[in-house]
This record gives C-alpha cells, structure tokens and sequence, in this order.
C-alpha cells in the first residue's frame, strides 16, 4: 500500500477529505497519494497566516535565520532520498535531480545569510536642503503581506525553496502551493520546517487543485502573489488582480549565440556540448533550456555538425539511471505536443537532423534548421528537448535575431571579445546575458527574471526578499547632524 502524503496547514501536519495520485511520467507508477485541503482547512491556513503577520515580521533575526540554517542541513542529510523522490514524480533523470537538492541547500543557506543582515536600516541626511536641517531619515523594509506562492512542476524542489525561504528570511508569512503534478517534494520542505521554532501559521503547504486557485488569488489577506509557470495562466493571474504585487517568472525560448571569434575546434567543441547538454537536461522543461542557436556564418558550417553530434549523444531512458542524461517530459501529453510542433515545422519546411521521435511521453532529443519564422516552434517556448539552429551574418544581424522572440529571459553568447560582451549586455533585450556559455546559468543568489512575455520581477534570495516587502521611512527631527 502507498502511503498518503498529508500537507502542511499552520506549520503542523493534516490531511484532508480526499486524495489524489501522483504517478510516474516514465513507467506509469504509483509514487504516492496526496491529502487535498477542504475549503475550511484552506481558509484555516490563510486566516493563520495573516494572524501571524506582525508576530513573525518582529521575530529576532537569528531565530529566523537558525530555522533556514536548520533547513539547508537537513536537506544536506536526506539528498538522495529527496533525490529520488524528485526523479520519480518529475521523470528527472537522478544526476539532475540531485543538482536540484544541491540548489536548494544553497537556497536555504543564502537565505540565512540574509536574514541576519537584512533590514539594518539605512540613515540618508535631509539637511541638503535648509527646510531639512537636523533632520535624519532612517529607511528600513516591512512586509506587504501574506504571500501566496504558486511553484511550478519542472523544479519541483528548487522553486518551492525560492518561494518559501526569502520569506522565512523577511519575516513574510507564506501560502505555499505545489504544482499538482510534483508536490511531493514540496510537502518534504514542510518537514524539515515543522523540526523549526517558526511561529506556528508563519507557512503552509497546500496541495490546492488548480480549479480552486482563483478563490486563493482574490483573497485580499494575500496581497503579493509570487508565480513561476506559463505566461497564460500568470499574466491572466495579473489581469485578474491588478491592485496585488504580482512577481511573475514565466517562460522564454533562450538563444545561445556563437560569434565569429569563437572559432578554434577547441571553442567549437565546447559551445557544441554545452548546448547538447542545456537543450535537453530537465527533457528541456527549464525557462533558461537553450531553444534557438544561433551561430555567425563564419562558424555555422563546423559547429552545426558537432551540435547534431553531441546531442546524439545524449542518454535517453529510464531516469532512475546514473547514465541517463534525458528523461521524459511531465506527461504524455506534454511530449504528444512537442511532437505535433515539431511535425508542423517540418511539414513546413524544416529540416530534421536528429531527433524527432515520441515514445509515451518521452520525447527523443531533436535538432531541426531551417524553421520557418512563422511556424509555432519558432514563437513559443516548446518547453521540450527541441533545439534549431540558424545562421547570422554577423553580430549585429545574431542580435537582433536573438531578440526577435516576445520572450527575454536569458541568453548565452559564446565569445571571447570583451568589447562584444558589453555589446551584447546593451543589445539583448532580456533579464540576463551570460557570456561563454550558455543561457542556462543561474546561480540561484543572482537577481533572476526577464523581460518581455517573460514575467516581471526578480527571483533570487535578496530580490525576492525586495519583492515581499516595502521601504518606510523614519524621519527624526530637532539632531545635530
């Protein structure tokens, strides 16, 4: 028999009326049933949380700080465990599943560090002017509010650590809800917390049915909503609210961009696997996964056949296995519509060069150029393991395809020209340009998000932490500065 998972309402541990599976996307198993919060036990958790708000915004920095430490630890401990319980409900392949673990530790960690400098106030002089003499103002940062966080299925670890610990480390009560698809490695954070001495309503992790959101997202007790997922369910959460501070972190198609001076087979060689590896790890479900390559003619023709090369050589199968590089997508349906993009774009006029099979819902790792502009897998974010390749004339004309996208989350340049490199930070309409590498790069204390239909806001422990909380200032009058 499989256990049933109970959720998190208040900081202790419950279940609900009702269950639902969470299954395998590689084989179909059954990896464990879930708790759904009742209506009442909802409200319970948001009534909770907004009770608490002024408690937990005062609560000393080390207490908040030692339950993050305590968290980062404790994840530390128990990685292979967490791991393996990520590859089995997201089809992540074991190795990527454990880098997960590790971001999250790091988050956690970075977030401790942050909670015990945060909020120490900064002292401006008002006496620039004669109106303000002996005047000081002390500007310090308080919570908006509650905060409902909403994660995304394809980190399922990672991202529920971005919602939950900046606003452990603020002092910001949180609403935490799982994607459907993956909350048990969400509910495992529950656990490490409920070991804390937060005050009780400070968190909760509600597995909540998408069909109920909405009630969540119009409560006026949760005034800043943080999302990571699509650009049409975040931007209809924003239309829907547009008095909350909504952060949004949604999609993109990042383009990796080979210049001309990256043209020794030794540079070549390593732009070609790093994009084999960052087109497909995750089955190519990351916002930053490289989508569009795009290669200065004066490469093009070397690097093309060492792209199709490395991503042949990319591992397909059973993700509980150390070999595999590439697992499924989420579900069948997922691969079934990466599949029906790419039949498009070849019916089109695309070439494939690789690639271009569906097995249930794993999808082989696909490589296609000469794609139509107007086809849907040049516009969208495929959100598969699907690459295409095209080639610039130049560095201007690579610029500016790369910005030819309703998207701008990251982009990678691959060259060794530091002037280019400023050139590109100034040209690339996006939220992060990473040069020699690919777009895929985040270190998770970095300030992390887009521009365009790619959200609005920043992620990224400090960011976030900015994001739950507003500036209020103290002004002291009658000192002798």
């Amino acid at each position: 028999m499989t256990s049933t998972h109970a959720f998190w309402l208040a900081g202790r541990q419950v279940t609900g009326e009702d269950t639902f599976d969470v299954t395998s996307p590689w084989d179909g198993r059954l990896v464990g049933k879930v708790g759904v919060p009742t209506d009442a036990q909802v409200e319970e958790a948001v009534a909770a949380a907004y009770a608490v708000r002024d408690e937990f915004a005062a609560t000393p920095a080390h207490v908040r700080a030692a339950a993050l430490d305590h968290v980062s630890r404790r994840l530390v401990e128990r990685t292979e465990e967490i791991a393996r319980l990520i590859s089995a409900e997201n089809g992540k392949p074991v190795k990527w599943a454990r880098g997960e673990v590790g971001r999250a530790v790091s988050v956690f960690r970075l977030a401790a560090e942050e909670a015990r400098r945060f909020n120490g106030g900064e002292a401006q002089r008002l006496d620039t002017d004669a109106g303000g003499q002996g005047r000081l103002a002390l500007i310090r940062r308080f919570p908006k509010g509650v905060v409902l966080g909403i994660a995304p299925f394809n980190f399922p670890l990672n991202l529920c650590a971005h919602k939950i610990a900046p606003a452990i480390a603020a002092g910001v009560p949180i609403i935490l809800k799982p994607a459907p698809a993956t909350p048990l490695s969400g509910l495992v954070i529950g656990e490490l917390l409920a070991e804390t001495e937060l005050p009780a309503g400070a968190w909760s992790i509600l597995p909540v049915p998408n069909d109920r959101m909405p009630a969540l997202v119009q409560d006026e007790r949760l005034p800043v909503i943080s999302f990571t997922g699509s650009e049409k369910v975040g931007y209809a959460i924003m239309d829907s609210v547009p008095r909350k501070h909504c952060t949004l972190e949604l999609g993109g198609n990042g383009a990796a961009v080979v210049l001309a001076d990256y043209a020794s087979d030794a540079d070549l060689d390593w732009a070609a696997q790093r994009i084999a590896t960052f087109s497909n790890y995750q089955g190519g479900q990351s916002c930053i996964s490289v989508q569009r390559v795009i290669a200065d003619a004066a490469v093009y023709d070397r690097l093309l056949p060492r792209i199709v090369a490395a991503v042949e050589a990319q591992v397909t199968g059973d993700p509980s296995d150390e070999k595999t590089d590439v697992g499924p997508l989420v579900s069948e349906d997922a691969a079934r519509r990466v599949e029906a993009w790419v039949d498009e774009a070849v019916t089109a006029g695309a070439r494939l060069l690789t690639g271009g099979k569906r097995e249930g819902a794993a999808y082989a790792p696909t490589v296609l150029t000469d794609v139509p502009a107007d086809v849907t897998i040049a516009c969208e974010e495929v959100f598969g393991p699907v690459l295409t390749v095209q080639k610039a004339a130049g560095e201007t004309a690579a610029f500016a395809a790369a910005n030819d996208s309703k998207y701008g989350l990251q982009t990678g340049v691959f060259t060794h020209d530091v002037q280019a490199a400023f050139r590109a930070h100034r040209a690339l309409e996006v939220g992060g340009v990473v040069i020699g590498d690919v777009p895929s790069y985040r270190a998770d204390q970095m300030p992390y998000g887009g521009a365009k239909q790619s959200g609005v806001g920043r992620e990224g422990v400090k960011f976030a932490m900015d994001d739950y909380t507003y500036e209020r200032v103290l002004v002291l009058t009658g000192l002798a500065l």
